[in-house]
């Protein structure tokens, strides 16, 4: 087949859950988009984490799919949050083809539901006799295994870098919120929904103390309200002086703007989230501490970046085998290559 495909198709793209892996949709959305310039792109994504793609340029509708959601906010909700009813939904779009970019088998049994004769994702959970073209699961990249799908259709992949987009009004709210002066701004991501990837409020606030103290920093917080309380702890356990040097913009940005803030910083630390992968799209280098999951299929993308993981990652909270000093020694190359803004 000759490429682009100037055909008007339909076309979905599935991609639910998980902040990081949206993020990560990022190149595949860019490719398809190539190969069929005059296409309607549409995402199928869940709420917050697919607001991560709101201002992606590569799709024309952004739709929303909530499975998880429970008791009132489920009755509440104006999208689709069971299986037949996001079908239904997607039945009445008469979609053509479909990229399935997760892996459950639930995921592609939804577009058959929905009546969309062309179907492409991984062969995964024994979902292959659902699919059109399928493609194995590899050991690779995430990045790379979505790639894979598309490549899986024949679509020319020509490219893999890293991108993200802002609002300009999130862009004035945030210049005028950030301190003045020409300190290193150093985001922090503390907390995951996985609490085995966690590692110590104790040990962030000893790290945080020495970033600013001793070496001249402003931190950055952006994260989900619903882990105010973890973040307090951390707080709570620095000398009270530090307070001004604590930006806490999780009350103030949305998933969306908060890419304002991550493309004025000059390091994120944390822990393995979708929030480094977000720091990420906006080649901002990251330090990430690594705890059970693969960091070389989970790396952060097409950026600068130190991965540290401990030796030994069994048992509930492996990270807490990871020091402050081993943090600090990863960071210091970072902070003397960072020049005054």
């Amino acid at each position: 087949m000759a490429w682009p495909d100037p055909r008007p198709l339909r076309i979905l793209v599935i991609r639910y859950r998980f902040i990081g892996d949206t993020v990560l949709a990022i190149p595949t959305l860019r490719n398809l988009r190539r190969a069929f310039p005059n296409a309607k792109i549409d995402v199928l994504g869940e709420p917050v984490s697919g607001d991560t793609l709101a201002l992606c340029p590569y799709k024309d509708e952004l739709l929303f799919y909530a499975p998880r959601l429970q008791g009132e906010k489920k009755r509440a909700a104006k999208f689709p949050t069971t299986l037949f009813g996001a079908a239904s939904f997607l039945r009445a779009r008469r979609y053509d083809r479909c990229y399935i970019l997760r892996r459950s088998f639930s995921s592609a049994i939804l577009p058959l539901l929905a009546g969309i004769p062309h179907r492409v994702g991984f062969s995964t959970d024994g979902r292959a006799w659902l699919l059109q073209r399928s493609t194995p699961y590899a050991d690779k990249h995430e990045v790379e295994c979505f790639l894979d799908v598309l490549r899986a259709d024949g679509i020319p992949v020509t490219d893999t870098h890293n991108e993200n987009w802002t609002d300009p009004a999130a862009d004035a709210r945030v210049a005028a919120g950030l301190p003045p002066g020409q300190r290193p701004r150093v985001f922090v991501c503390a907390k995951s929904i996985v609490p085995s990837k966690d590692w110590a409020p104790e040990r962030f606030a000893r790290l945080i103390a020495w970033l600013v103290n001793e070496r001249g920093c402003e931190i950055h917080l952006c994260d989900s309200p619903g882990y105010a309380a973890y973040y307090e702890e951390i707080r709570a356990a620095l000398p009270a002086p530090l307070a001004r040097d604590w930006i806490d913009w999780s009350k103030q940005l949305s998933i969306k703007d908060s890419n304002s803030l991550f493309k004025r910083m000059d390091l994120a630390i944390g822990i393995d989230t979708g929030l480094l992968h977000l720091a990420a799209s906006f080649h901002v280098p990251v330090i990430a501490l690594f705890g059970p999951l693969e960091p070389w299929r989970w790396h952060p993308w097409d950026t600068k970046h130190t991965i540290l993981r401990p030796d030994e990652v069994s048992g509930p909270r492996p990270l807490l085998r990871l020091s402050v000093a081993e943090v600090q020694t990863a960071i210091e190359p970072y902070l003397a290559a960072i020049a005054p803004s």
